[in-house]
């Protein structure tokens, strides 16, 4: 199964409020992940200190080295989700010292409890496909739209070699392909 980008933006909406009543942090984790284009193993062991300064102020950038890659990334986290951050940071108490996701058992959340819980709440909206890449790849499908298709940015965001390879990732090419078949009615 290839996980696919979430196409349905009342989806988005309705699985954001869905994690929202069930725990905050996952969330906050949904809407990290959509709104950065990051992997799930890039965003999970963030720390307050990595977005915030000492007095709680949000740096310039969040800048980290991916995991997967090794390669140093340069992101300007967005007002909507710098508010959501703010209120999570307040209503948890969480310090400048603690990591933005926490486990309960100490540490942070892992990778597959992330996937449990995001996957639950996407089954439960019939979403099908999902994975948590499903969010890095609905960051890249809604900016393709919302850029009017600047396809290179959205590729040199990723890393990726080719235009093919991006649309292809972000689930463009069937779309376009479904568009096709609907064109002509004979």
């Amino acid at each position: 199964m290839t996980v696919e980008p979430i196409r349905d933006k009342a989806k988005i909406k309705q699985m954001y409020q869905l994690l929202k009543v069930k725990d905050e942090k996952y969330a906050l984790l949904f809407k990290f992940g959509l709104n950065t284009g990051l992997r799930i193993s890039d965003i999970i062991p963030l720390k307050v200190k990595d977005i915030m300064t000492p007095n709680m102020q949000f740096q310039d950038y969040l800048i980290l080295k991916e995991k997967k890659t090794g390669k140093v990334k340069k992101i300007k986290i967005n007002d909507a989700l710098k508010k959501l951050i703010k209120e999570y940071v307040r209503d948890t108490g969480l310090s400048y010292e603690s990591y933005l996701f926490p486990s309960k058992k100490g540490g942070y959340i892992g990778r597959i409890q992330a996937y449990r819980v995001l996957k639950e709440c996407a089954d439960m909206l019939g979403i099908q496909n999902f994975g948590t890449h499903s969010l890095r790849k609905t960051w890249g499908y809604w900016t393709y739209k919302m850029s009017l298709y600047n396809i290179g940015l959205i590729m040199d965001t990723f890393n990726h070699s080719s235009q093919s390879i991006t649309l292809r990732y972000i689930g463009v090419n069937q779309d376009q392909k479904d568009e096709l078949y609907s064109l002509v009615q004979l």
